[in-house]
């Protein structure tokens, strides 16, 4: 183990090493970089896991909630929120689910549309959302682990990546 709890060597670098070694210098950064972002990935979301977890609410629930916080009638399309968060309805109907059972939000019929379903922000639900939100910039958003130059550098490289793969 090393002084600050991890790993004595970086499993990502030696894994690069070992690619290289293996005939497959030509990946290797590659390689590297896509199981960095993926181990970061884990970081960040068991950090705001964490902090979410007295709230009883998962991120993808948070992220429901904070949609319809910011939308201007606390309320949208169960079709809508699938669009935004860029996820399948079923993963929508399943965060909507644990939501509604908790008292957070509401499913009303569309007015309208008979095959659609409105999700609409209850009053517990913007006050968990809001909670959440100042542990969550107080705990994870305003202190990322790095600098706030490099994230801005960091969101422009990933936002590249997303652009390029068709993310938007």
């Amino acid at each position: 183990m090393s002084t600050n709890g991890g790993l004595p060597l970086d499993p990502i670098a030696e894994a690069r090493r070992l690619w290289a070694e293996h005939g497959w210098a030509h990946a290797a950064d590659g390689m590297a970089a896509v199981t960095s972002l993926m181990r970061a990935h884990q970081i960040a979301l068991a950090r705001v896991e964490a902090v979410l977890k007295p709230y009883g609410v998962t991120f993808a629930r948070y992220e429901v909630l904070m949609l319809l916080y910011f939308s201007r009638k606390a309320s949208l399309p169960m079709t809508l929120i699938g669009e935004r968060l860029q996820v399948h309805p079923t993963s929508v109907t399943n965060a909507v689910d644990r939501l509604e059972a908790a008292g957070l939000v509401r499913r009303t019929p569309h007015p309208d549309d008979r095959r659609s379903t409105i999700v609409e922000l209850l009053d517990a639900g913007r006050e968990l959302a809001e909670a959440a939100t100042a542990d969550l910039n107080a705990e994870v958003f305003a202190a990322p682990w790095i600098s706030p130059a490099t994230a801005v550098s960091l969101v422009d490289v990933i936002g590249g990546m997303r652009r390029d793969a068709g993310d938007f």
